[in-house]
Order: C-alpha cells, then structure tokens, then sequence
C-alpha cells in the first residue's frame, strides 16, 4: 500500500506541482489583502478629516459619481464607521467591467478610479483562482486543489515514522547534507501544517465546485438547497435625503460599530444594506437590511444570529480559508502555511531528481558483485 501511495504522491505532486505553487504562492498574499493594500495604496483609503466638520450627505455623493461616470451602473457603496476614511463605490457595466471609485466624503472630491481589471488584487485573486484563463482555469485549479488533500493525507502515511524512528521525524536536521536537509523540509515542515493546509485545500473546494457547497448545506441544514432570500420588488427613486436615510435607519437599527455597504442600481430588488460586525468573535459577521426602494421604508431583517446553521457555516468558509477568522493570529498561521505549502512542490522535484539519479549508482553495484 506504502508503494502505491508512494507512486500517486510523486506523481500527482508532479502534476499538480505547478498549479499549487502559484495557488499558494498567490494565496500568500491574499491573506493580508486588506493591509497590504491600505499600506502601498492609502491614498485611496484615507482622507484628512477636518475637524468639526460634517460629512456631506450621501445623496450628493451619489450625485456626484453618477455624473461623472454616466455608462456605469452603480452596484454598491461602502461607508467605514472611522472619521478618516474615504467612501468606496463600485460601478460597473459588465462583470468583468467594473470600477472601484473612491471619494472625499467632506468635499465630494473624487480622490480616483481605479478599474478592478487594473487592481493589483484583482490580478492576483484571479490567477489564484482561475490562473487567469477563466472557465478552463477555475476546472484546473479545482482539481489540483482536490489533488493537493490528497497529497496532504498521503504525504502523512507516507512519513509516519516506526516507533525507534519518532523523534528525527519531528525535527529538521540542519546540518545535513542537501538531500537530507531537504527531505526534512519537505517531509518535518509539512508534518507541522498539514492540519492547516488540509482545511485551507478543502474550503477551496467550495469556490471549485458547487456541489461541494451544496453538501456543506445539508450537512448543516440537511437539505442541498442554498437559501436565497427574496427582496420585495422595488419602485422608482424619490424624495431627498433616500440614501442618508437607509444609512441612518441601518446604524440605528444596528448600532455596533463596523462598516456599512448599500448595494443598489437592480431595479427588481429591494434595496439592502449590511453590515459588518468587528466586534464579533469570528469575521465575516454579518446583518443585513432590506428597504423599499424610493422610501427607504425598512422592509426586512436579517440578522446573523438568525440565520440557519448551514448559511453560518458558509459564511466561516471565507474567514476560515483566509486565515482571518480569529484575526492575526490565524492571519499568521495560514501566511505560514500557505508559504510551505508553496515550497513543497520544489523540495518534492529535488527529492524525484535525487532518487533518479541514485538509481544507476546502484545498478552499476550490482553489475560489479556480478
């Protein structure tokens, strides 16, 4: 069984070696997404806020980039709860059309637009995913995944040390040679995360295949539909003040800190803000609101702590696969991860060349015994 599992590992590590690589190479960097991004790229983020000055209504805002980019539909705007922070927009005419607008909320100033094609995290979000080929991507990147837990699971029998044989398993041997050494850290650094990688590999499976996402409902719920909520239809908008309104009504009726998103511009559907609670143990915490479109009417509640045991469990997916459910900590430990994981496809070619070029040494030995 040893050699057969042996055989696979080293031949659908090789297979799959490439596509992991990048995957977790690109994975890495998605971990710290939101402050890499705020760090290289702040002027986007973040504005001088003046004092006692109030904020400009968001009606105008919304006004204001209307005007100014006419082709585009707005999809949402995102509103941060700190003084200091500009107001996103995201517009779009297509899905793969669309454009991130940041503005001064005090002066109305659009401080850029940024098209999501351009965006460093865009790019790198979809070679992780898709490795930028789309369709035929996503299907490769879903079965090197699913390879990869394999290799995971039979990487750890393939390792698992005889009893006298333990305590050099655990431990890298850093003044070996260059065989050894490497080996060690293919085999003793894998060890150590292969819990993590094994959990990161299979969320990812969830964005791969619907049907893996169908399963984690009814794992939950016990049934494989997906709950989708149904907004009342919508009519024209009117009155002043509609969108200051909805952001009032939803800080009122969610009086948490954490940032506000009103997505809007789909005429057949309600208009629904939600928000994100920071303060809550895991991440991706959220309460969503549905109001009548033209009134601001409140119309419905959601709440997370409502919400079925399969949607929270799908709502841990993202956090979970990240690393950013318990904030920096898990941040670290899947950064960590990811990082090995991205190393263990070059130590595993280097253990296959070694191997290869053992094999005639030992055949000349045995001519010469002859």
């Amino acid at each position: 069984m040893k050699k057969i599992l042996g055989w696979l590992h080293l031949w659908l590590g090789i297979l799959s070696g490439m596509v992991v690589l990048i995957v977790a190479l690109t994975g890495s960097l998605l971990v710290f997404e939101e402050e890499l991004e705020h760090t290289f790229h702040s002027s986007f983020f973040y504005v001088a806020a003046p004092g006692n000055i109030p904020r400009l209504p968001l009606d105008q805002l919304v006004t204001t980039v209307k005007a100014q980019y006419d082709g585009y539909k707005t999809a949402n705007l995102k509103i941060e709860p700190e003084s200091d922070r500009s107001v996103i927009f995201l517009l779009q005419k297509s899905k793969t059309n669309q454009l991130y607008v940041a503005v001064n909320p005090y002066t109305g100033h659009i401080i850029e637009a940024l098209p999501a094609s351009k965006r460093f995290f865009t790019i790198v979000l979809h070679l992780h995913r898709y490795l930028c080929m789309g369709a035929v991507g996503k299907v490769i990147t879903g079965i090197s995944c699913s390879i990869f837990a394999f290799l995971i699971l039979s990487g750890l029998i393939l390792w698992w040390p005889k009893r006298n044989n333990r305590k050099q398993r655990f431990r890298v041997k850093w003044n070996a040679s260059f065989k050894r050494l490497n080996w060690d850290l293919h085999a003793v650094f894998g060890f150590y995360i292969h819990l993590v990688l094994l959990v990161i590999s299979l969320t990812g499976l969830v964005w791969s295949y619907q049907w893996v996402n169908g399963l984690l409902f009814y794992t939950f719920n016990g049934t494989f539909k997906v709950e989708k909520v149904t907004a009342p239809s919508s009519i024209a908008q009117q009155g002043s003040g509609y969108f200051e309104k909805i952001f009032r009504a939803t800080n009122e009726t969610l009086p948490y800190k954490g940032p506000v998103t009103i997505t809007y511009g789909n005429d057949s559907l309600a208009i629904a803000a939600f928000k994100d609670n920071i303060a809550a143990e895991t991440a991706n915490t959220y309460d969503f609101l549905y109001f009548e479109a033209g009134t601001g009417r409140l119309l419905k509640t959601r709440l997370h702590k409502d919400e079925s045991a399969g949607m929270k469990a799908r709502r841990l997916v993202y956090p979970i696969h990240t690393g950013s459910i318990y904030g920096w900590p898990t941040k670290i430990i899947a950064l960590i991860s990811t990082l090995v994981a991205a190393s263990l496809p070059v130590t595993g070619v280097f253990i296959y060349l070694g191997r290869k070029k053992k094999k005639p040494v030992a055949v000349r030995k045995k001519r010469v015994l002859a």
